[in-house]
This record gives structure tokens, sequence and C-alpha cells, in this order.
């Protein structure tokens, strides 16, 4: 009985063990079939590419042509859910991580990718982007220093 309830205590962790890369949203950018909002996964597993999966099919950018990474914090206040529910939520903030992908695609063309990352990605994601890609991050401000380096 012990062991069987071991095992489905375990199932999600196991489960888990497997999901590499961390879900983001694509804000915008120039890369063609990637639309507006567009949940995808970024995933650093191989040691050459930076992989991002979306429905369409998988994008393979070697991190060697990665030219610039960029993050940015947007703070905001919850005016909807102040006015809605409570004027508390007027106290909370409520805080976007975007990070800026620029790199050089196969064939010589600039290209840019915007993508907004959970709070509880952001600073493995710019940490593994700077050892893969040989690149520095670029802050937009102080407070995303702050937000990025924890």
């Amino acid at each position: 009985m012990r062991t069987c309830l071991l095992a489905v205590l375990s199932l999600p962790l196991l489960l888990n063990a497997g999901d590499t890369g961390a879900r983001v949203r694509y804000a915008g950018g120039t890369v063609a079939g990637i639309g507006a909002k567009s949940e995808l996964r970024i995933g650093m597993a191989d040691a050459d590419n930076l992989r991002i999966e979306c429905k369409a099919a998988p994008m393979l950018i070697p991190f060697r042509d990665v030219t610039t990474l960029e993050y940015g914090l947007h703070v905001s206040r919850r005016y909807v859910e102040a006015v809605l529910i409570s004027p508390v939520f007027l106290l909370a903030k409520k805080k976007s991580h975007f990070l800026t992908i620029g790199y050089t695609d196969g064939e010589g063309n600039h290209q840019a990718m915007v993508l907004e990352v959970g709070s509880g990605d952001i600073r493995g994601l710019l940490v593994s982007l700077e050892a893969r890609t040989g690149r520095r991050v670029e802050y937009q401000d102080e407070e995303a220093r702050k937000a990025g380096k924890g």
C-alpha cells in the first residue's frame, strides 16, 4: 500500500522531470509564421541551438547567430481588479518580464523576437542565454537590472 501511494505521489515529479525549457509568449518581432500572443516553449538542452517550439514547427537558432539579448521589465498597477473587486488591488503591482532576442537567420537577414517570460523562469533563462551565446544581456533600466540579477 505504501509503495503504491509513493508511486502515485511521485508521478507528477517524474512527469515534470523531462519537461525542459520555459513557457513564453511571443509579444512581437520579425519572425514570420508566429502570431502575436502565441504560446511558445524555449529550450536550451541542445548544446549548439536555441530551440523555440511553436504550433507550426520548431525553430532552431544557432547560439553563434544570436547578436543581441535585452531584458526589460514593465510594471503596472492593477486598476481593473481594483475597480471590479477591491481597492486593495491598487497597492499590488503586476510585473511583466520581456526578453528580446536578436539574431541573424540562415539567409543573413536580421531578425528579432520579443518574448514575455514568466517571473519564475526569467533569471535562469538570462543566465543560460549569456552562457550559451557568449553575449551579455543588456538591461533597459536599473529596475530591470535589479529584477534580472536578483
